[in-house]
């Protein structure tokens, strides 16, 4: 039987480099990763090596091809999905002159607000200038500094040398685009932390000058931005060389990770939500015009799909939360620590999790979790918030802590989940769930059981981002239309709601009420020092 043309989807995200063989109807055939450190450092610094990046690639292909060598001769085209909001100088000759400055990052914080200061202020930012912003992008930049526009100004202010040699900061997306084709340029979704774009006209996305012009950054070191599904151009010389590839091969330029998972997950019609579950996990859905609600920090955004807009509302950690858990809480030679480096074939931490869960009532006997390990993003934008377990007593097992934080994650969603009602106008009856977390059916029965919907779970949810980046791929290679997806999405399961949703319905009233007199404690405690 003839093997179809294949994409060979790059995804990667913030612990590692993976990369699948997805065919035009969504079948992923091939699968590997690697995993690539991040560096975190002092003064809420985290940075990633790029070079580690490439070289990382050049290893998962070489995996697909000695596994699927007839899979991979058959690739026709290449199409990533990247973390995004991260930064990456580079010089003339497209080398990084530093290490990627991480979405995790928050040093260009005070640089932000020296650059956009003025009064009157909001978190020490110009309302004048958030005016424009929001009336031209949509959104702005996050106080944070964890988006480009911040990291941008600490190269400048902090390492001027760096600066000074230059030529253009590229987001995660756009480094590896210039590796793989020799070609500067930024998508409509990569450069949109930059903060410079005029994002009124979603098949137009284009510079704002006053915006750049205001940015503190030179105009010249900004891309070019092109469409998610353009081809922009086939493998290099060195980069056919690194990957064992043809350079016939046509790379299309792809997207970030919230914007390729959209697709991935199948959920194309307008207001029709997905849950991600990773690192971090958002919820998101097409619209088809711009709109942004200040007080909760969602906004609808440029996205792969031309006259489309994708509201976003991100929670900064989901996933992380159970990583923390695994590798900072339980035992070295702990079974739930064994789970998680097992094979495929024998199981997954998260079997062991599911098997740890039902023991345990909707509750978690009594204890509560706040999932803040690095603050939060949406329905509130505050770096102070902290993760916390409350309410334990001599009774409490570690299994009380687990379910705990599975609820925890949950409930925040749920928090997160009432201003995307608002936001799309009603409220949400059916959410697709996706994403390597997604892998454990407790989990997807807790959110069923807190949001009180139907959670569909998609049938392969690890390689969502990859399948996205490879129907980006076949549409922009002219293989098959967005309108095609829907038909070839697949769920394998519906989670509905069950007797323990009005027992979530006062543990969630009693969640938001520990927000309410966590914050401020928080806002103490995480204060810069002087």
């Amino acid at each position: 039987m003839a093997i179809p043309p294949q994409i060979l989807a790059i995804d990667l995200g913030t612990s590692g480099m993976k990369a699948a063989l997805v065919a035009a109807d969504g079948t992923v055939t091939g699968w590997a990763e690697r995993p690539v450190p991040l560096v975190v450092l002092p003064g809420g610094g985290a940075e990633q090596d790029p070079v580690a990046w490439w070289d990382a690639l050049a290893e998962v292909v070489a995996d697909l091809g000695r596994d699927l060598p007839d899979h991979l001769r058959a690739v026709t085209t290449i199409c990533s999905s990247t973390q995004g909001e991260g930064t990456i100088a580079v010089d003339a000759a497209g080398e990084p002159l530093t290490r990627c400055i991480s979405w995790l990052d928050m040093r260009g914080a005070t640089h932000l607000r020296r650059q956009f200061g003025g009064f009157p202020a909001v978190d020490g930012i110009s309302v004048r200038r958030i005016a424009r912003w929001l009336r031209l992008t949509g959104g702005m930049p996050s106080v944070t500094g964890k988006d480009p526009a911040a990291h941008m100004l600490l190269i400048r202010d902090d390492m001027p040398d760096v600066y000074a040699r230059t030529k253009t900061f590229l987001n995660v997306l756009d480094w590896i685009n210039l590796k793989l084709t020799g070609r500067t340029v930024a998508t409509v979704d990569s450069i949109l932390t930059s903060w410079v774009t005029d994002n009124r006209k979603a098949p137009a996305i284009r510079y704002a000058p006053a915006l750049v012009a205001a940015s503190g950054i030179d105009a010249d070191k900004f891309p070019p931005i092109v469409a998610c599904t353009e081809v922009i151009g086939t493998l290099s010389p060195l980069a056919a060389d690194h990957l064992g590839l043809p350079r016939s091969v046509r790379v299309v330029a792809g997207a970030i990770d919230n914007t390729a998972a959209a697709i991935g997950a199948g959920t194309i019609r307008d207001n029709e939500p997905h849950l991600y579950l990773g690192t971090s996990s958002w919820i998101a859905a097409h619209v088809p015009r711009k709109k942004t609600d200040v007080l909760t920090g969602i906004a609808s955004i440029p996205c792969a799909i031309p006259d489309r807009y994708l509201m976003t509302a991100l929670q900064a950690t989901a996933g992380a939360n159970l990583t923390w858990l695994r590798d900072k809480i339980v035992e070295y030679d702990d079974p739930i620590v064994s789970a998680g480096h097992v094979s495929r074939d024998e199981g997954t931490i998260f079997d062991a999790f599911d098997k740890i869960i039902p023991t345990v009532p909707a509750g978690a006997n009594g204890v509560l979790y706040t999932p803040w390990l690095y603050g939060e993003r949406a329905p509130v934008d505050d770096p102070n918030l902290r993760a916390a377990f409350l309410n334990i007593s001599l009774d409490t097992t570690r299994s009380d802590l687990l379910r705990a934080v599975f609820e925890g994650v949950a409930l925040n969603t749920r928090w997160l989940a009432k201003a995307v009602d608002r936001f799309l106008g009603a409220p949400v009856e059916s959410m697709v769930i996706t994403g390597g977390a997604a892998r454990s059916g407790s989990w997807c029965q807790i959110f069923a059981d807190v949001l009180g919907h139907e959670i569909r779970r998609d049938a392969n949810p690890v390689t969502v981002n990859a399948r996205g980046a490879g129907w980006i791929g076949a549409v922009g290679a002219g293989m098959i239309g967005f309108d095609d997806i829907p038909a070839l999405s697949r769920n394998d399961h519906v989670f509905t709601p069950g007797p323990d949703h009005a027992r979530y319905g006062e543990i969630y009233d009693i969640y938001q009420e520990l927000h309410k007199r966590l914050a401020p404690v928080y806002r103490r405690l995480n204060r810069p020092a002087g």
